[in-house]
């Protein structure tokens, strides 16, 4: 299973006990681990045991307690779906009635919305990195946005490699991907986003894909590394040293 809505469907199946009575094993990441990325509120706690940044964030399941999260805060705020594909209802909002607006279109989609200090401005940077069953790491691309956060990836032009960070800006990011991936336990592709203050070395973490994405099918044609055929063998339990790249 791959994408978006097969991790939405899966966590269903799982939670629902569907998969453990018909004896289906999930293979590759685990659906703990799945969950540890998509669920905000389990996503900050992994994190922080590893004393990697996250933006100010609040998971909420209604208006009200979006609406309650969102002052202290202070606007302009992020609001974001979680369980969301193609960063549907998300955006920045600078007055609270664009963010009761935006929230009410969040809600439709997701069951938790996530509140978040605006971080609109900042670099908008991603590493797509692997990881096996044994601990294994590689990363196989940076890849960096024209537009800075706030413009949704999908609607931006995405460059890769990386084209403007310093070497100490490249090493911080990549080793906070190589950290976050062995903190969750991931096995197969991730793509992990982060944002970059321009005039600084601050950053957060946006958030972590532990799937095949847009961005995994971007790195895999820039790199000639074909990142969905290398996770299926890590799936299946080969390990990152037994499988060569037969394209480069």
């Amino acid at each position: 299973w791959g994408g978006q809505t097969g991790l939405n469907v899966g966590t269903e199946l799982y939670l629902s006990g569907v998969l453990k009575e018909y004896g289906v094993d999930v293979l590759g990441t685990s659906v703990e681990a799945i969950m540890n990325t998509e669920d905000r509120d389990l996503f900050v706690k992994e994190l922080n045991k590893v004393d990697l940044k996250v933006p100010v964030s609040l998971a909420c399941e209604n208006m009200e307690e979006a609406v309650a999260a969102a002052r202290p805060i202070g606007y302009p705020i992020m609001i974001r779906s979680a369980y969301a594909l193609g960063g549907l209802g998300s955006g920045v909002c600078r007055t609270e009635e664009e963010f009761k607006e935006i929230a009410e279109s969040a809600f439709t989609f997701a069951p938790q919305v996530l509140v978040e200090e605006s971080l609109k401005g900042w670099k908008e940077i991603e590493f797509e990195v692997m990881r096996d069953s044994v601990g294994n790491e590689i990363t196989v691309c940076s890849m960096e946005n024209f537009d800075p956060v706030g413009i949704h990836t999908g609607d931006s032009i995405v460059i890769a490699p990386a084209v403007t960070l310093a070497d100490k800006e490249y090493q911080m990011l990549r080793s906070a991907a190589l950290n976050i991936i062995q903190a969750m336990g991931i096995e197969g592709g991730c793509n992990c986003q982060f944002a970059l203050k321009p005039d600084s070395f601050d950053y957060a973490v946006i958030e972590v894909n532990p799937r095949v994405s847009r961005s995994s099918a971007l790195a895999s044609k820039a790199t000639g590394y074909p990142i969905a055929k290398v996770a299926t063998k890590i799936a299946i339990g080969y390990t990152l040293d037994e499988i060569t790249n037969d394209v480069t």
